[in-house]
């Protein structure tokens, strides 16, 4: 290798010059200021039942998101202020989620039922502004009007019908951001590991390890299998490893399931699971999920049980559910169970699912779980009955005056 030799010597003139040019170069920048719109429609079926609720109580929307933020209308039927003595109906629209000086502008219109479009509209949009957008503090803050309307007014005006009132809220949240030249990218392809990994297996090439499973030989590489299942890794390199790791057998496995297993082991995605059990139904595709879910929490492959919780949780079947709730009990998968009881629950779903062989199934396995059962029956019971004494209208009390806390539906 060469010495750099550095040499010193004195500025030339034509150096100066593309100094002095250099010096002289302006880039140049933009700060960008505008709104993020989003709107909620707000239906309150039952007027006539939530008056008389109390001054400072609340019927709220559910929460919606703009912006980056959540929102709730609030709506008081006998107004937010003890010192209007239920005259007046008041509405707000508040910050639902966490945010610190969340500036925003916003429209509350009750709308017109009659067809003649004359809506009584509050908006912040399109006119100017003294003091610019308004500013929401914290959770809970609120912009709207205590006197929105009068009561007696509204109860004889078209934006009650049917005992039932329609509000439209739109906000913009203020957003700020700067651009600066333009800057030219590469794009750069998703990562293709799998797929590497995916035709190492099919090639069969550098196999150390073969598994006999259900009578089927599957020829697999240690190293791999290692770094994806920790019980393959203590089976192959453990302290107490397998003496036999040229051939080892799989029990109480099909072969089918464990072709599938190594495939997400290899390719991180899972096989076409109707063309793996050669039956293009949704049944087989739901009976394979469950062999497989049950295999992935057998070697520690948390993202494949995840996805076959995902993919049994779109296929709740009345002549699948008991057996799958089963599984959901055995292997601990929470969120699964949930979407079970909540569907064999369903007054239009017990009949049937008990009546199934899975079911008989379920009692035998998990006799515990016929309590939760019944639990989540009572629960469906007992929300019918509420749904039907307030006409199909959830109301939620507000005990924080001040509006600093948004209660969310159940």
């Amino acid at each position: 290798m060469g010495r750099i030799l550095r040499e010193i010597t004195k500025p030339s003139s034509s150096s100066s010059s593309s100094s002095s040019s250099a010096s002289n170069s302006t880039t140049t920048s933009t700060s960008i200021t505008e709104t993020v719109n989003g709107s909620h429609q707000f239906k309150i079926t039952g007027y006539s039942l939530a008056k008389g609720l109390g001054i400072g109580k609340y019927i709220a929307s559910d929460t919606f998101n703009v912006g980056g933020y959540s929102w709730a209308i609030y709506f008081y039927p006998d107004g937010k202020s003890v010192e209007d003595n239920a005259t007046y109906v008041s509405l707000f629209i508040a910050l639902a989620s966490e945010g610190t000086d969340v500036r925003a502008l916003f429209e509350l219109t009750l709308l017109d039922q009659s067809g003649k479009e004359r809506h009584k509209v509050h908006s912040h949009f399109g006119r100017t502004l003294e003091s610019g957008p308004y500013t929401l503090k914290y959770r809970g803050s609120m912009w709207g009007y205590k006197r929105f309307f009068k009561r007696t007014v509204l109860e004889s005006s078209d934006y009650l019908k049917e005992d039932c009132l329609q509000v439209h809220c739109s906000v913009g949240v203020v957003k700020s951001h700067t651009e600066g030249p333009k800057t030219y990218s590469i794009a750069v392809p998703s990562s293709n590991i799998g797929q590497h990994f995916g035709q190492l297996l099919e090639s069969g090439k550098g196999t150390d390890v073969k598994f006999e499973v259900d009578g089927e030989v599957f020829a697999a590489h240690k190293l791999v299998l290692a770094a994806r299942s920790p019980v393959f890794r203590a089976q192959l390199f453990g302290p107490m490893k397998d003496q036999n790791t040229q051939l080892i057998k799989v029990e109480d496995m099909e072969a089918p399931v464990f072709k599938a297993l190594l495939h997400f082991i290899y390719w991180d995605s899972l096989p076409d699971l109707e063309e793996l059990t050669g039956l293009n139904t949704k049944w087989a595709s739901t009976l394979m999920s469950q062999h497989l879910l049950a295999a992935a929490d057998r070697y520690g492959l948390d993202r494949l049980r995840l996805l076959c919780e995902a993919n049994l949780c779109e296929d709740v079947a009345i002549n699948t559910v008991a057996t799958t709730l089963a599984l959901a009990e055995q292997h601990h998968c929470f969120q699964l169970k949930a979407v079970c009881l909540k569907f064999v629950a369903m007054p239009e779903n017990l009949r049937a699912v008990m009546q199934t062989d899975g079911f008989e199934y379920l009692k035998e396995s998990c006799p515990s779980i016929l309590t939760e059962l019944l639990e989540y029956v009572a629960r469906v019971s007992e929300h019918s009955v509420i749904l039907c004494r307030h006409g199909n209208e959830a109301i939620l009390d507000g005990s924080d005056l001040n509006g600093r806390r948004v209660k969310q539906r159940l």
